[in-house]
């Protein structure tokens, strides 16, 4: 079956893009592993339309868009709260919903509830977003400018195919449904603190290098995500940290999670976009399990790091797939589809 034209984006707001669960085993030639900042986010939606986990959807910054179907599908939309309508009627997070030709799928901005505020959505569609994979993704690497649709982000007009659903007529029509999502931090304190996100850390391999007055406040205090952050990393705002001795390093590999220094002192925490090595100290690495909470985690607002042993983060990484498990076996129970699991999951630090 051909790929049929999908949708049109009507408005791309702040930044839209293209992503699956990325291009991982590249590093040696300098290509990062990019996709789906939130890759829990991404396969729980392929899930619920029943796409393979690896499908590509959209990565969805800020709200403030409008995409118009143009052929009869289903839809599901994860992350943060954008008060998702279609044709006006609101949308859950984690629902499956069907959805007619010609319908508009609107995000309002970060700001439509003071209560509830975030950075990112991702939205599946049955048959997957069809663009050519390039290194075995369709990805878009906005940085090095390939993958996705035509190397970049998405603008106003821009019609993207999709591809065949492994759904029937009588599935992409069904009611809605949903399922429980991934636990994340509360939010809607008084006090903004208060709702600070937190992240589970493994110390990196120049943490001794630190002082104990750093590391002690590295664990201590808030930090908050300031505006200069994006795909390629979130920079913190908090106590400098200092090394006992400074000293130029050479370059060695960083992964997403990974925790880096600048001579500022403000830690900056690389994300998918990231580059493959990096010369400034690794005070830490956050654990790939805590990843999706960081992709969410809102401009301005606070993170709390807390260190773990690898024993912790293995368990932790075992949560989330139980979680991913416990959701395959309950929509396989009410008779949709679910694909394998993918491979890909896990790969970006076991085999990238």
């Amino acid at each position: 079956m051909a790929a049929a034209h999908g949708l049109t984006v009507l408005r791309p707001g702040m930044l839209a893009s293209v992503q699956d669960l990325g291009r991982p085993g590249h590093r040696q030639l300098g290509i990062c592993p990019g996709g789906a900042l939130d890759t829990l986010a991404l396969t729980l939606a392929n899930r619920l339309v029943g796409n393979d986990d690896g499908a590509a959807g959209l990565e969805l910054t800020m709200g403030n868009c409008e995409l118009r179907f143009e052929t009869a599908t289903r839809i599901a939309i994860t992350g943060d709260d954008f008060g998702a309508a279609l044709d006006g009627v609101p949308l859950w997070a984690c629902w499956s919903v069907p959805v007619a030709a010609g319908q508009v799928l609107r995000l309002s901005g970060a700001n439509h509830s003071p209560s509830k505020k975030g950075l990112r959505s991702w939205l599946a569609v049955a048959g997957g977003i069809d663009v050519p994979p390039v290194l075995g993704s369709r990805s878009t690497d906005l940085k090095a400018g390939f993958g996705g649709h035509q190397g970049r982000a998405l603008r106003k007009g821009d019609r993207l195919l999709l591809g065949p659903s492994a759904l029937d007529a009588r599935q992409l029509a069904a009611r809605p449904f949903g399922v429980r999502a991934p636990e994340a931090a509360p939010r809607g304190h008084a006090d903004p603190v208060d709702d600070a996100t937190v992240l589970r850390v493994l110390p990196g391999p120049e943490f001794e290098q630190f002082t104990a007055a750093s590391l002690e406040a590295l664990w201590r205090d808030p930090w908050r995500i300031t505006p200069q952050s994006n795909r390629m990393g979130s920079r913190l705002e908090g106590f400098e940290l200092k090394r006992r001795r400074a000293f130029d390093m050479l370059s060695s590999a960083v992964i997403p999670g990974t925790i880096q220094v600048p001579p500022s002192g403000q830690p900056i925490i690389l994300m998918g976009d990231a580059q493959t090595t990096g010369g400034y100290p690794r005070i830490g690495v956050v654990i790939q399990a805590d990843l999706w909470k960081l992709a969410q985690a809102p401009l301005g607002g606070w993170l709390r790091l807390e260190q773990v042993d690898a024993a912790a983060a293995l368990s932790a990484l075992q949560q989330r797939r139980r979680y991913l498990a416990q959701v395959a076996q309950g929509l396989a129970s009410a008779g949709w589809r679910v694909a394998a699991q993918n491979p890909v999951e896990g790969a970006r630090s076991h085999a990238d």
